[in-house]
């Protein structure tokens, strides 16, 4: 399997990747406003890839539940710096977290290989365009309905069948825009449009998505349903972090998105250590 983010080509079975989140918004929900300068932005992805990430993926607009829109001028005043000065120092793919075309056209003009979509679920093929005109990589996540909607009651058939329908038809929209399988990475999108259970669900579901021969993105890190499910702050979700970390390795997850390098890198290899032992 292989998977294309511009200049980057990655050949899968490889370690697993870790994707270092840096939140340019003073509202995101673990992290707003620590990173809003650019200098601490750039600062602080640059630790990251000191701990170990594969890549780094710069957002300018939060989208927790009911997060306020921020203008397309506003997100872009906030990454493109961000965006054009960690281009030139380091060496790792840099992913745009954003649902805006035009955003991401001058995201992947600043440096940028990889977009990170939340909305893969529009009709809209404008988004999909682009991607397939720039050759870069596309993460296509899924969400039930926008963020200021979708913890309004998400109601599912059945939460793995759907996800894996709405992955099924979103390959062949893509394909129908131009965009290679190859360019193609696959997020269930724990807590976009979920509910706890839900999100479980999925977490216990994850292999069936392997068939799809596409690299699998886990984005859990410090996400509200680790509080409601174990009491915990923001603060102390780390460990139930890896063990969905962990449990996504096993399941055959290839990239996992996280604040917290660190921990996370151990936590995977060592995982990854034992499966390869498993008799």
């Amino acid at each position: 399997m292989i998977l294309r983010a511009g200049q980057f080509e990655f050949e899968f079975p490889r370690p697993v990747m870790l994707m270092g989140i840096v939140n340019v918004t003073p509202d995101s929900f673990s992290d707003g406003g620590l990173f809003l300068d650019p200098q601490a932005a750039l600062d602080h992805a640059l630790h990251l890839i000191e701990e170990g990430a594969d890549i780094i993926d710069v957002g300018g607009e939060s989208t927790r539940p009911n997060a306020t829109a921020v203008s397309e001028l506003e997100e872009l005043k906030r990454v493109v710096p961000v965006l054009e000065q960690l281009s030139t120092r380091v060496k790792v793919p840099i992913s745009i977290d954003t649902r805006k075309p035009a955003v991401a056209r001058a995201a992947l003009a600043a440096g940028a290989s990889l977009i990170n979509d939340i909305e893969a679920n529009r009709d809209d093929p404008e988004m999909w365009r682009l991607v397939a005109e720039a050759g870069a990589g596309y993460v296509a996540m899924h969400m039930q309905g926008t963020p200021s909607t979708m913890q309004n009651h998400p109601t599912y058939g059945n939460v793995v069948r759907d996800v894996d329908a709405f992955f099924e038809h979103r390959l062949a929209r893509l394909a129908a825009a131009g965009v290679q399988a190859e360019q193609v990475i696959l997020d269930v999108g724990i807590g976009f449009g979920k509910t706890l259970g839900h999100n479980l669900e999925l977490l216990g579901g994850l292999k069936r998505f392997t068939r799809f021969t596409r690299p699998l993105l886990l984005g859990v890190s410090r996400k509200s349903f680790i509080g409601k499910l174990l009491g915990v702050e923001v603060g102390a979700r780390l460990p139930a972090g890896l063990a969905c970390a962990c449990w996504a390795v096993e399941a055959g997850a290839q990239i996992i998105r996280t604040h917290d390098v660190g921990p996370t890198l151990q936590a995977v290899r060592m995982i990854e250590n034992i499966l390869n032992h498993r008799s």
